[in-house]
């Protein structure tokens, strides 16, 4: 029996590379994240950047739970099975009227993870649409590795501005539109990208990214993960403590070493998608 996904939904999965929308909270409670991550960009002065990006699960509580959410991980367990870690998170967030976009890409091409038994729930805080760039995806992509380049273009926002070399036809392309509290789910050599913002309001998401036990990390680190639902069966990964509170001084300093770490993942090479 299924927790969430629909049967159709799980096949849509397997054959196109990912499904949406699926409802996981209320806007209301989208609402109530939006406002604690808001309340620290307050805080600090600007919208959240930076390494405060990645594995925010291990700086704030409410991250942390919300990696735990039992309808994410309830739609997870429909694709990956029962015992699920988290292995990053973070969010993908567009200012109104920026140049900021997400060049077409694989997400297995520089992370290392073998299997590709991955999956990324990407949850809404606001509105994701086709003005304020909402994420696109080509049905059927993820069946292979493909070559990619780095670009290094200061408005991408990912980490080496990589790019797929191959020709894609974009008039395949669908747009993954959701309302906040609603999550699509895709899977890690899924082809997708994202345009600017062209509209008057922030398009905030956050992105989780989860992988059963079996998977490791190929590259040249031990790298971490927050287990989340079930066990750990394989003992391939060093389990991250949680926050006990928001920003806790020994957090901060554990998630610069752990940022450190997947760093060097990502600008080794050695771990790159083979082609």
């Amino acid at each position: 029996m299924n927790n969430l996904l629909s049967p159709s939904a799980i096949a849509q999965y397997r054959r196109d590379g990912y499904t949406h929308p699926h409802r996981v909270m209320t806007a209301e409670e989208a609402g109530g994240y939006l406002s604690k991550l808001e309340a620290f960009e307050k805080d600090l002065g600007a919208p959240v950047s930076g390494n405060y990006r990645q594995k925010t699960h291990l700086l704030f509580t409410w991250a942390e739970a919300l990696i735990r959410h039992p309808k994410i991980l309830d739609a997870v367990e429909d694709l990956l099975g029962p015992n699920l870690l988290c292995w990053s998170s973070g969010f993908f967030n567009k200012e109104p009227h920026t140049p900021n976009y997400v060049s077409w890409h694989q997400d297995a091409t520089y992370w290392g993870l073998r299997p590709y038994d991955e999956v990324t729930a990407w949850l809404a805080f606001t509105p994701s649409n086709t003005q304020n760039g909402a994420m696109r995806v080509i049905p059927g992509s993820h069946k292979e590795q493909v070559p990619h380049e780095d670009s290094f273009a200061e408005v991408n926002m990912l980490s080496r501005g990589q790019e797929i070399t191959v020709d894609i036809d974009e008039s395949r392309a669908v747009d993954l539109v959701l309302d906040p509290g609603e999550i699509s789910l895709h899977h890690i050599l899924t082809f997708h990208s994202s345009p600017p913002n062209a509209s008057n309001e922030r398009r905030i998401g956050f992105a989780i990214r989860y992988v059963p036990p079996h998977v490791k990390q190929m590259g040249p680190i031990q790298d971490t993960a927050t287990l989340v639902r079930g066990e750990d069966t394989e003992g391939y990964w060093e389990l991250e403590p949680s926050p006990e509170r928001d920003l806790d001084p020994p957090m901060i300093a554990y998630h610069k070493k752990i940022i450190a770490r997947q760093t060097k993942v990502l600008f080794d090479g050695t771990a790159r998608g083979r082609f």
